[in-house]
């Protein structure tokens, strides 16, 4: 794959991506690359920059990537990400490596990773067509808003009840998400490569179901049975009030989402080693 137009996308609130940005507009100014440069948060401007390149480069935390991660799923771009966050599991690089990632990139000298990603509708009332459908790298959630009192949600996979959770919550996760909220609850950690979805309750009250793995082929579907507050999370940074009988069905996106892998790159499982060795004990 040929590297002649990247992408850059910022967290215009952090100092230290600002200057990022900056000193990768100035390496490709200085080598003839052309680029440009747009706000993670701003979709639309993003999806006006998508076509035509070849890679989108992130520059900031987890959060940052995930909102670029939005534009992208709907113009196939590859997405790299310049770590600015505390731990950033999604980020390959970090910000001392810049200018030299950036060399690789253009020297073709790295490799594509496919990521599951979700796809999730709401079905208000349980109607058969949906009312709003939403994409996830991560994972959606559905779970108790300001009232802390636990919401009863029956799930069911494929064509099977798997059971009605009396929790404060239940996640529905992608392997990349596997190491963020899901982990939190309990859940465990998969390859990123894999293709699989991961249903876990949070603080679930007397369940023996913890979490489960599911085929790609098999849709989750969640209704909530009753709740007094209780709303559906995307990656943390969307939300959408539910209602008693409101399903949210949870799916394999049609197409995954392409991560660049720099030669020499850290493989994942020494990575969570390593940001693992981060957080506070």
């Amino acid at each position: 794959m040929t590297i002649d137009c990247l992408g850059f996308a910022y967290n215009p609130t952090k100092e230290a991506a600002l200057d990022l940005r900056e000193r990768a507009e100035g390496w490709c100014e200085a080598r003839g690359v052309a680029h440009w440069a747009a706000p993670a948060g701003e979709r639309q401007g993003l999806l006006e920059h998508l076509p035509g390149t070849d890679a989108l480069v992130v520059l900031g935390g987890d959060g940052t990537f995930l909102r670029a991660a939005r534009a992208v799923a709907e113009v196939d771009v590859p997405l790299l990400g310049v770590n600015l966050g505390k731990v950033g599991f999604l980020s390959k690089v970090e910000t001392q490596d810049l200018e030299t990632v950036l060399g690789q990139l253009v020297a073709g000298e790295f490799d594509l990773e496919n990521r599951m990603a979700l796809e999730a509708a709401i079905h208000r009332g349980g109607r058969a067509e949906p009312d709003e459908t939403f994409f996830a790298l991560n994972e959606i959630a559905v779970a108790r808003g300001a009232l802390v009192r636990v919401c009863r949600i029956e799930v069911e996979i494929g064509p099977s009840h798997l059971a009605t959770f009396v929790a404060d919550g239940l996640i529905v996760a992608s392997p990349t998400g596997s190491t963020g909220y899901s982990f939190s609850a309990g859940g465990p950690i998969l390859d990123p490569t894999s293709r699989n979805l991961i249903v876990t309750p949070i603080a679930g009250y007397l369940t023996a179901i913890r979490s489960v793995v599911v085929s790609p082929r098999h849709t989750v579907r969640c209704r909530v049975v009753d709740a007094h507050d209780v709303l559906m999370s995307v990656d943390g940074r969307e939300d959408r009030k539910l209602a008693i009988g409101d399903v949210v069905a949870v799916c394999e996106l049609g197409r995954p989402i392409r991560f660049i892998e720099p030669h020499g790159a850290l493989p994942f499982w020494d990575l969570l080693r390593q940001k693992s060795e981060l957080l506070p004990s």
